[in-house]
């Protein structure tokens, strides 16, 4: 297990000291001005599972629910199982529409199908809808959570209308003006709403040039709509245009977590893991890393063939293999710095697969101009070293050559990676080294054989 911190030590000792003072109203009030619902979620695994229970049973049914949607799936679950039943099905009601979508789908169905059992009739629905987009859209991160109005009321009746409702909503900032058929036809604001006559029309408030995304839309497509126009949510639409929820910023941020995550993961040549680190098993992280491994390693085995091949000219020219890794290990090097930032660059849409003559032009000249100046190192170097100045001019074409490939190389395998439907970072990054190794290693000995007749 572990070690607590300092901070989460001192939050359950105060949580545990007012749980052995008998909880009050005002206890309650005092617990809840202290720490924040992800505070209790985080001390909340460390407390026993009566205090657990005497916890949940004493703090209102959306701040539960808010507690557990910070724990693991399979701990929100037990907790919902192991509580009083009538307060289950209150906290399954008032959890936020995505995360108890995602609760139901990470579960085993039969205790999912339970949980659905205990919503209202509506509710379930609306869950049930959420389920059916796949992982990673935009309809699996929406929430019916959402205040919605119609264009013929006034702006005293959408106001009337926020007061009723706005305390379930996730966000009352924005509210979505929909049609008879529950299509998006506008969007307006809370303070316009305020700032309008009473009588005013919310036809005549509204924004009828709606930003949207598709429910079928990726997840960064739909981060990158929220981080272009600096909105806290973005209505989601099916294919008839009809409103299917909101996607707010907060869900955003752990999508970008995620994606973030995943990428570096996949740039290392392992598979994303299931789980944090530390709680990984040794075996699920063998498993993560072995396919990448052992591909890599037998892949490997085209560097050792071409060393064999070329054994005629080492003998020949022994201080050929002197320079050798630091020839591959820049061409490895500079194919994965191009990567990097092409496969950034693609994630944040400053770069699609309609780009990809740009991109070549692009890397292939600043990989003219770094292989000119590693050359030049390169170069005095070898005579540093009592080379020969041909076998300097050899080693300073070879990098100059072998960098220009190696930018080319690792900035298009993204962009082809992407255009087969493959993530762009699986495609490439782990592969670049290899390739680079084997074409670095032609390139430098058919340059030697060029320059010193070998």
């Amino acid at each position: 297990m572990p070690p607590v911190s300092e901070e989460k030590e001192s939050a359950l000792a105060f949580v545990r000291e007012v749980l052995a003072s008998g909880i009050t109203e005002e206890s309650v009030s005092e617990l809840l001005e202290q720490l924040q619902p992800y505070d209790l979620a985080e001390v909340f695994p460390e407390l026993e599972p009566d205090e657990q229970r005497q916890l949940l049973s004493s703090l209102p049914a959306d701040l539960t629910a808010e507690i557990l949607e910070h724990l693991p799936f399979d701990e929100q679950y037990r907790i919902l199982d192991d509580l009083d039943k009538t307060l289950a099905r209150e906290i399954v009601n008032t959890m936020s529409s995505d995360a108890l979508a995602d609760l139901v789908m990470a579960i085993h169905p039969r205790q999912g199908q339970r949980l659905l059992s205990w919503l209202s009739e509506d509710y379930q629905a609306q869950i049930t809808a959420l389920m059916a987009y796949p992982d990673d859209t935009a309809g699996s991160l929406a929430t019916v959570d959402y205040i919605a109005a119609r264009e013929h009321w006034t702006a005293k009746q959408a106001l009337d209308h926020v007061r009723k409702v706005g305390r379930e909503a996730e966000i009352v900032s924005y509210i979505y003006v929909l049609d008879a058929k529950g299509r998006l036809v506008g969007v307006t604001s809370l303070r316009d709403l305020i700032l309008s006559p009473v009588d005013a029309k919310v036809a005549d408030v509204m924004n009828s040039k709606v930003v949207s995304v598709s429910a079928h839309a990726d997840q960064e497509e739909v981060a990158n709509t929220l981080a272009n126009y600096d909105f806290v949510a973005v209505p989601v639409v099916d294919d008839a245009w009809r409103m299917v929820g909101i996607v707010t910023v907060d869900d955003v941020l752990d999508v970008i977590e995620e994606e973030a995550t995943e990428d570096f993961q996949l740039i290392g040549g392992s598979q994303p893991l299931d789980e944090p680190y530390l709680k990984s098993s040794l075996l699920h992280l063998f498993r993560k890393r072995i396919g990448w491994l052992l591909l890599l390693f037998i892949a490997g085995g085209i560097t050792s063939n071409i060393l064999a091949w070329q054994a005629d000219a080492l003998e020949k020219a022994v201080s050929l293999a002197f320079f050798i890794p630091l020839l591959i290990g820049t061409g490895g090097n500079s194919g994965s710095q191009a990567a990097t930032l092409v496969i950034r660059a693609m994630a944040v849409g400053e770069v699609s697969t309609r780009d990809f003559l740009r991109v070549i032009w692009r890397e292939a000249r600043l990989g003219i101009f770094l292989g000119m100046t590693m050359g030049t190192v390169m170069f005095v170097r070898a005579l540093t070293l009592g080379e020969s100045p041909s076998l300097g001019i050899t080693v300073a074409l070879a990098i100059v050559a072998i960098v220009t490939f190696s930018s080319s190389l690792g900035a298009t395998l993204p962009i082809i990676g992407k255009r087969l439907g493959f993530d762009p970072a699986v495609f490439s990054a782990p592969m670049i080294s290899t390739l680079v190794d084997a074409t670095g290693l032609l390139i430098y000995f058919q340059v030697a054989r060029w320059i010193l007749g070998i």
